[in-house]
């Protein structure tokens, strides 16, 4: 079945679950069917954001595809944050940087691997999205040591470290940005040339700027209310449907907020484009950790909802393990079936040790 019919047949969730929340029905159906809602809107703001770009070229389109990259991410976390569920947002965080180097990037290569025996793809580019990888690692990583090597460290000391390090993260963010659109972009001028291979038949083709907007826009204040939604039933359901929370923040909600990216990074592998499959799962990991994160930590202290960059040593472990495989298979530009199945089932076993980790104070 066309994955837009799947996502066009997913949107009959929207109205359900709004339904839902007036009539009172029970927190595990509006939490289901609101998860369920998020994934269209969530592609749809994916097709909206390209359609926008083909008409304002090349560099302001990069730079908004850029910015609404993990915008579903961004709004349901950030709503997460506002109502003081800070230990979700963290998880959730880690969640879609695990998922989007582990699970995205190895069904890409799995099934990719199925119909071609080796694939290629530009080795330079996703060796410079694992150095930045790494940077992230070590930005979550010191804030969580500086916790637990000092005694009574003040909150207020780790918030201040925490937003010095968000500026540094989203300055690297915007350099990587320049560096990907500007200076070198000729590095990554064959995921843009094999999108614009697919328009070769449509030459004449030129989108109504102004409708796609308004669909943007629309499309956003749905996800803003779907993330509501599903944030207010969230304890609740996650209770009543006895699934774990930490597991639920962690790996239910990374994989709602990621569908339409997941889905596109394995369809164009298998059709042999792996340098496009590739960008979309580093990129969208690298933008989590370089951009998603640190505007959430500068957001909770601006708004009175601090939060750090001091995640559970569990999570954070999670993380390293997770970005130290993923470079190791991305870093010589080839991929198989094989090594696709080592990512997943990577995941698989950080899934399940999530599945059965205590919740930790804040999640539950």
């Amino acid at each position: 079945m066309n994955k837009n019919l799947i996502f066009s047949i997913l949107l009959v969730f929207i109205p359900i679950s709004i339904t839902g929340h007036f009539l009172h029905w029970s927190e595990s159906v509006i939490f289901l069917t609101s998860a369920m809602a998020i994934v269209p809107l969530a592609a749809f703001m994916g097709v909206a954001t390209e359609e926008i770009a083909v008409v304002i070229g090349p560099n302001l389109g990069g730079l908004l595809n850029a910015t609404f990259g993990n915008a579903t991410e961004l709004i349901l976390a950030f709503i997460a944050l506002k109502s003081g569920l800070v230990q979700v947002v963290k998880a959730t965080l880690t969640g879609s940087i695990i998922g989007n180097l582990l699970l995205v990037m190895g069904f890409a290569m799995f099934l990719g691997g199925l119909r071609y025996k080796e694939q290629n793809f530009q080795p330079t580019a996703a060796r410079l999205n694992a150095s930045s990888m790494n940077l992230a690692v070590i930005a979550i990583l010191l804030p969580t040591a500086v916790q637990y090597t000092s005694t009574g460290i003040p909150e207020e000391t780790l918030q201040t470290l925490s937003v010095a390090v968000a500026i540094v993260l989203i300055t690297v963010y915007v350099l990587t940005l320049f560096f990907s659109m500007k200076t070198h972009s000729y590095l990554y001028d064959v995921g843009m040339a094999e999108n614009e291979d697919e328009d070769i038949k449509k030459p004449s083709y030129q989108p109504n700027l102004w409708l796609w907007v308004g669909i943007l826009l629309i499309v956003t204040l749905g996800v803003a209310v779907e993330s509501e939604l599903l944030v207010e039933s969230l304890e609740i359901a996650t209770k009543d449907l006895g699934l774990p929370a930490l597991f639920t923040g962690v790996i239910f909600l990374p994989i709602i907020g990621n569908a339409a990216e997941h889905a596109t990074a394995v369809t164009v592998a298998m059709k042999d484009k792996m340098d496009l499959s590739v960008s979309v799962a580093l990129g969208s990991s690298l933008q989590i950790a370089l951009f998603v994160a640190p505007v959430l930590v500068i957001a909770g202290w601006i708004i009175g909802q601090p939060m750090d960059l001091n995640f559970n040593p569990f999570e954070l472990v999670a993380v390293a393990v997770s970005v130290l495989i993923a470079n190791s298979i991305s870093s010589d530009g080839n991929s198989n079936w094989l090594e696709g199945i080592l990512l997943l089932a990577t995941y698989a076993v950080i899934a399940l040790a999530f599945y059965f980790h205590p919740a930790i104070e804040g999640l539950a």
